[in-house]
């Protein structure tokens, strides 16, 4: 991804108290989201906003951290400008007239935009951050919590809409980890006089039951040791909602039933104190959930532990934000089909870097790493067409007349054309096999398992379906297409495999051609 969201929130979870997660925004921003200078300015209990944490300058972070400005001059900055989404841009040429009001700001350095689109030392770019509601979840928020603030992009340009997108969803983040630490340390200071004096006691069980009860994310109260470790002994409104069960269901459970098979790993490798782990939790309808999961012990100074304090948050809506970002860099945006950083990754995995010698052997070696892990060594299948022996057939794929296509209709068609040759492709590829575009009008699919038959079998089906009419703006075009069936083997890197497959599909296209055929 071209802005490591994951990194900059994960930073946001590894803070161990408040203070240290407000420099965590800060740093975030700056570290992993792309700009040069971020500034985090919190509400006080008076309304005012003071700086709370700065990176990117020493300078600024030793001149303006700890000073404060009203709220009515940040409400004023939050309704000028222009909305990208929840964040609020104020170019240069509308900021001036914020320069003297009390709002703590540090004036960059650097020259006016040579061009349009250029970020200018003036621009300001605000990203609100809100307390989430305890009720209605997701994105559903409540009152303002703070504003970060951000500065100069590293590109030198005004941030793009994948940038943009990271830091509102950074922002979002943000919220929820600044309230939640100070819930957190709430919560703390209760559980901490819990073991001071009878009266302090009883004050402080229902400090915390009103903070466990009212808090607008998950909590669970869990065994610790014994044979019932982890059995669920109490949970809170908002974790009910999240998972659609009742609290009197959710007594039934230990924390591991709740979680994904393929996650129970994680989960124990977290159970400690402190342990975080973002995992699947089981929902009433049958779906699961991605979930942050931190543990704390609720410790007896005389007796040990109590209990496990379970902090459950709902980042759904983060992780589907990831695996969009992850999906754009890793696929074509006009096909959808893996692009060819994609191909390459799957075709390197696939690959090992011990020389295979296919005459040395029957079948593929089956080799372990660490006892656990299994590689099958890939190699061509030894002879012509009787073997059993089955190998990872890499089919390049070249169209036929499609710039004459480009030439005619435009673009466009050409456009149409090529996602109809992506699916036509898909349909006749295998489950688990990869169509990739690999660039302009080349495609590759990548077929495990096959032997020679099958593989030039799966080229002439390819092609068949390929050269069939397609029908755009109420034209029927065709186009067509060559096959170079190529053998991926271990030792060979992911380059030398697709090149030796684009060659073979080189020389079938020449031998297809009115001019070679003429000179036969």
């Amino acid at each position: 991804m071209p802005y490591d969201l994951q990194a900059a929130v994960e930073g946001l979870h590894r803070a161990a108290s408040l203070a240290d997660t407000l420099q965590a925004v800060s740093d975030g921003a700056v570290t992993a989201l792309g700009f040069e200078l971020a500034c985090l300015n919190l509400v006080r209990p008076d309304g005012g906003l003071v700086v709370a944490s700065l990176a990117g300058n020493a300078e600024a972070e030793a001149l303006i951290t700890g000073r404060v400005g009203s709220r009515e001059a940040w409400e004023r900055r939050l309704s000028m400008g222009e909305a990208w989404g929840d964040l609020r841009f104020i170019p240069h040429t509308e900021g001036y007239v914020l320069d003297d009001d009390d709002v703590p700001q540090w004036y960059t350095d650097g020259h006016p935009p040579y061009s349009e689109g250029e970020w200018h030392p003036s621009d300001r770019l605000f990203a609100p951050m809100y307390m989430p509601r305890a009720q209605g979840g997701g994105n559903s928020t409540g009152e303002l919590i703070g504003v970060l603030s951000v500065d100069r992009p590293r590109s030198g340009r005004r941030p793009g809409p994948l940038q943009c997108e990271a830091l509102q969803s950074y922002a979002f983040q943000a919220g929820i980890a600044v309230s939640t630490a100070r819930m957190r340390a709430d919560m703390q200071r209760a559980l901490l006089r819990m073991e001071r004096e009878q009266q302090a006691l009883r004050a402080s069980e229902e400090s915390f039951r009103q903070a466990f009860e009212y808090a607008p994310s998950g909590f669970a109260i869990a065994e610790i040791d014994g044979e019932q470790h982890g059995r669920i002994l109490r949970t809170n409104d908002a974790l009910c909602r999240m998972l659609g069960r009742p609290a009197s269901a959710m007594r039934r459970y230990s924390v591991s039933d709740l979680v994904h098979p393929e996650d129970i790993g994680t989960l124990l490798r977290t159970s400690a104190e402190g342990g975080r782990a973002e995992l699947r939790l089981l929902c009433h309808s049958g779906t699961y959930m991605w979930v942050s999961l931190r543990n704390s012990v609720v410790a007896d100074a005389a007796d040990g532990p109590r209990f496990l304090l379970i902090h459950i948050e709902d980042i759904e809506e983060r992780k589907r934000r990831e695996f969009q970002l992850a999906h754009r860099a890793s696929h074509d945006h006009l096909t959808g089909l893996p692009n060819s950083p994609e191909l390459r990754s799957r075709l390197a995995a696939r690959l090992c870097q011990r020389p295979m010698d296919s005459g040395a052997i029957n079948a593929p070696e089956v080799e372990e790493y660490d006892g656990r892990d299994r590689h099958v060594h890939a190699l061509e299948p030894r002879g012509d067409w009787d073997n059993d022996v089955s190998g990872l057939a890499v089919l390049s794929c070249g169209l036929d007349g499609f710039k004459s296509i480009n030439d005619r209709f435009g673009y466009n068609v050409g456009d149409m054309v090529l996602v109809q040759v992506a699916r036509r492709l898909s349909r006749v590829a295998r489950h688990g096999d990869t169509v990739a575009r690999l660039r302009g009008d080349e495609f590759v699919i990548l077929a495990d398992g096959l032997g020679h038959a099958d593989a030039y079998d799966l080229a002439v089906r390819s092609r068949n379906e390929i050269i069939q009419p397609i029908h755009t703006d109420g034209r029927a075009v065709r186009v067509g297409a060559s096959f170079g069936v190529g053998w991926a083997s271990c030792g060979m890197t992911a380059d030398e495999v697709l090149k030796a497959a684009d060659a073979r599909m080189v020389a079938e296209k020449r031998s297809r051609s009115p001019q070679h055929r003429r000179g036969r």
